[in-house]
């Protein structure tokens, strides 16, 4: 079994800033990574909606024999990662927004953050806001429209920055000195982001974090693949190829596949 695959999935192309940081942390892994682009943003779907894409998602993965699962979309995890890790018996990871780091180490005790609606407005989002942020103020921005722009390779357009600058200007004035991003989509603008915020602004994102506990859940499995054979990273796509490839500069094998 440590030979099979990660599995990887999200609502389009954002999840794969997560699939590299768990191939550069866990090179020796086989991943097969799925980009349900055809039904991008998830952000904007009802619960129900979001729990039937995600259990879709899952089925297709264990179907490949995946070992475990990583839900490397914020809005996923917060609105069905209870009910996959309660109806499927490999571990699964999810991924939330890092609120703890921002609000222990804020300095203006006034943090940012861009998340999806269905993410801002979920019930798990709200518990670990609560638990980790007290006495902190927490600005949430709905990133409405950035998703479709990415998935659309319209990633540095002028619609972009126009977009941007309006969900960033009301929390510069604010004077926040964290921003947190809320979708794996959006390390994808952390080069735009860093030039429109002030300097001691810092941009916090989940990758690293969920690529040290995907290592750590697979040592506690002993599931850990310790062959020296050829690894593969496969991704599967029912949207636009080429956008894809392109914001991976075309470093893995990537198939449309119209799951």
């Amino acid at each position: 079994m440590s030979k099979n695959p990660i599995g990887i999935f999200d609502s389009g192309i954002g999840g794969t800033s997560i699939l590299k940081e768990i191939h550069t942390l866990l090179p020796k892994e086989n991943i097969i990574y799925l980009a349900d682009s055809k039904n991008a943003p998830y952000g904007n779907k009802s619960e129900s909606e979001i729990l039937q894409l995600s259990i879709k998602n899952t089925e297709y993965l264990l179907k490949q024999n995946c070992k475990l699962i990583v839900v490397a979309c914020n809005t996923a995890t917060t609105n069905s990662i209870s009910y996959l890790r309660k109806s499927y018996s490999v571990p699964f990871i999810g991924i939330e927004p890092a609120i703890k780091p921002a609000a222990l180490n804020t300095a203006t005790k006034t943090v940012g953050i861009l998340a999806t609606k269905g993410t801002l407005s979920s019930q798990l989002f709200h518990q670990t806001s609560n638990l980790h942020a007290h006495g902190i103020k927490v600005i949430e921005q709905v990133g409405e429209g950035i998703v479709p722009l990415i998935e659309t390779g319209n990633l540095e357009s002028e619609e972009m920055k126009a977009l941007l600058q309006t969900y960033l200007e009301p929390m510069i004035a604010q004077n926040i000195d964290y921003l947190v991003l809320g979708c794996t989509h959006y390390p994808y603008l952390i080069p735009m982001l860093t030039e429109m915020l002030p300097k001691d602004v810092k941009i916090i994102d989940s990758g690293l974090a969920v690529a040290k506990q995907t290592k750590s859940i697979l040592a506690s499995n002993g599931i850990l693949n310790t062959s020296t054979n050829k690894t593969s990273v496969k991704l599967y796509t029912n949207g636009n190829i080429e956008v894809l490839n392109s914001i991976l500069n075309h470093q893995f094998d990537t198939s449309y596949f119209d799951f």
